[in-house]
């Protein structure tokens, strides 16, 4: 973490090239509004409502305190493609301190 309070994510886009963000931890911002800003391609079309999964990825931090999946997303998780167990939906993951060295991927796109 910087001393103005950024932390640092590492993106993995759908290529497999490693992206690697720096975040603040004080504008109550996503991973998925983070990875648009970087313009990662990450839709976002529901507005972070958990309501599609085009920010949906996999967590690859093995020591992270992420918080704890809420109803929707779960909800919204099972109806997506390419879920594995580490899947997220990045717009449910606010960036605060405890996500500092995050590692996630960007799941693969749904077929339209």
């Amino acid at each position: 973490m910087t001393a103005d309070g950024n932390i640092f994510l590492t993106v993995i886009d759908r290529q497999g090239k490693a992206h690697e963000l720096e975040a603040p931890t004080d504008m109550n911002m996503n991973l998925m509004e983070v990875c648009k800003s970087y313009e990662l391609p990450v839709k976002g079309t529901c507005g972070g409502m958990a309501l599609c999964s085009t920010c949906h990825c996999y967590v690859l931090s093995e020591e992270t305190d992420l918080p704890e999946m809420r109803e929707d997303e779960e909800d919204m998780l099972d109806q997506a493609f390419f879920v594995e167990d580490n899947s997220r939906l990045g717009c449910q993951l606010r960036i605060t301190e405890a996500l500092d060295g995050l590692k996630v991927q960007l799941a693969p796109e749904s077929e339209e």
